[in-house]
């Protein structure tokens, strides 16, 4: 069940700090979705395509869903007409899908490059020399790129109770994003988001300088793994 006082808690938190706050509804109902949605949250992440599409059709419209999960290219085309934000970017070929379903919707879809910076391979992600290998083929094909729009980075950190080493990781994340800031998106207004911390680690991801946190389980409690439907 949403946690009502939890949400205040964070809410506030976020507006203190400048921070956007995604409420990750995975596999949870809808029921608990609109509970959050009634105390004024707008934002909320998903990670199965199938089950945001659900959630999109039998919620309120002004609603803004975002992608977190490790999305497929041959389902871009199911969130493609209505996503706010897709957070985990990781290759060209999966950004050039997002530009073409883009333009069959006649819309410019918001998305975020991940960056891998855990000590896990188990996550997603490209390194530093990857992302700039991507900020170059997009540039090299921006024609064909004009409905997708690179808002940031994302990334997610060890899962381990050390703060030291969270933080470095999200410090090494916000350097880089600083970096693309100051060189590949100079005057680039819309190149804003940096996109770290989660219900373990989002205080330490703020201090190291995140402005979007994806809070789950602190907001809806602990959740029993999923596997996606075929579609």
């Amino acid at each position: 069940m949403a946690d009502a006082l939890a949400w205040q808690r964070i809410h506030d938190y976020c507006t203190q700090h400048g921070v956007t706050l995604v409420a990750v509804s995975k596999t949870k109902p809808a029921t608990e979705v609109s509970a959050l949605y009634d105390l004024g949250q707008r934002h909320f992440g998903e990670n199965y395509v199938q089950e945001l599409v659900e959630k999109h059709e039998a919620l309120p419209t002004d609603i803004y869903w975002h992608f977190i999960g490790h999305l497929q290219s041959n389902k871009v085309k199911m969130i493609a007409p209505f996503v706010h934000l897709i957070h985990a970017v990781d290759s060209f070929k999966l950004l050039a899908e997002i530009a073409k379903q883009g333009a069959k919707c006649g819309r410019v879809i918001n998305v975020l490059l991940q960056l891998h910076i855990a000590k896990e391979e188990t996550k997603f992600g490209m390194d530093e020399k990857e992302v700039l290998e991507c900020l170059a083929y997009y540039k090299a094909q921006i024609t064909d790129m004009a409905h997708v729009r690179i808002c940031g980075l994302m990334g997610m950190a060890t899962n381990t109770p050390d703060e030291a080493v969270v933080k470095q990781e999200f410090g090494g994340l916000h350097n880089f994003f600083t970096y693309l800031k100051d060189t590949e998106f100079f005057g680039q207004p819309d190149f804003a988001t940096c996109s770290m911390g989660m219900s373990a680690d989002y205080e330490w991801a703020v201090a190291e300088g995140s402005n979007m946190i994806r809070v789950g389980s602190l907001l809806f409690g602990a959740r029993t793994p999923v596997a996606e439907k075929t579609v």
